[in-house]
């Protein structure tokens, strides 16, 4: 399998996948690169509807340029707790991010969220996110004002009175039922839309079905949530319906 930097060949391929709506792995397995190296450039330059071969060529260049020469050949990261391949770590880091960006989040929030992911305590505070991610304070403070609004991180004060943003289980209920509950405000809206159209219009009706259809998704949301809730209080391989362990 070949390795190193994409071509700008390999680009333009890309560019052609993309075109036809071919799936990441087909692009992929045409090029004979890992998926996520193809989701990983599409996502840096772009994303699928704006990808652009030429103008990603060049930022990578200039990315290149920017960040000086290739580390020596033997060079190797720092090692990692629990024998981790720190490379394959790496390597995954990029292509959750790219994952998360695909799936509506902004990349600065998108590479945060990657880094309390992977983070065995599962917290960070703000200065130890901005130097893991080698990025501003204030580019972190703005990530976390947004993951925090979705209900995706929490903030708790530590013995040092410094602010800690936290991942956990927990959250993803959370932020499954904001998001129903962002469905209901919705449907709300629709409805007094009927009101302001007039019932028996073609517009009223219109709006009545899509408030029907997103009240029909919130009420499942809501009650899958609550249903697969013990998944999230359970340990790894544990059959479901199994108690929680007592404290």
């Amino acid at each position: 399998m070949p390795g190193g930097r994409l071509t700008q060949q390999e680009r333009q391929q890309i560019a052609l996948g993309l075109a036809d709506s071919l799936p990441y792995a087909e692009i992929a397995r045409r090029l004979d690169r890992p998926t996520s190296t193809v989701t990983r450039e599409v996502m840096r330059n772009g994303g699928p509807t704006a990808y652009r071969a030429d103008l990603a060529h060049r930022a990578t260049e200039r990315r290149a340029h920017r960040h000086g020469p290739a580390a020596p050949r033997g060079t190797r990261p720092a090692p990692q707790p629990h024998g981790r391949d720190a490379e394959a770590l790496i390597e995954y880091e990029e292509s959750l991010t790219a994952v998360l960006m695909a799936s509506g989040l902004p990349k600065m929030g998108a590479r945060v969220l990657t880094c309390l992911f992977t983070t065995d305590a599962g917290s960070l505070t703000a200065a130890r996110l901005a130097e893991r991610l080698q990025v501003s304070p204030a580019s972190v403070s703005k990530a976390i004002a947004f993951l925090e609004s979705q209900s995706l991180v929490r903030r708790e004060r530590d013995e040092r009175r410094r602010d800690r943003y936290i991942v956990d289980d927990e959250l993803f209920y959370q932020a499954t039922i904001a998001s129903a509950r962002a469905n209901d405000r919705l449907v709300e809206t629709a409805r007094q839309g009927v009101a302001v159209l007039g019932a028996h219009t073609p517009a009223a009706a219109r709006l009545e079905n899509i408030a029907r259809f997103l009240d029909f998704i919130s009420e499942s949301i809501v009650r899958a949530a609550e249903q697969a809730r013990e998944v999230l209080r359970t340990a790894p391989g544990t059959p479901p319906g199994t108690p929680p362990d007592e404290p």
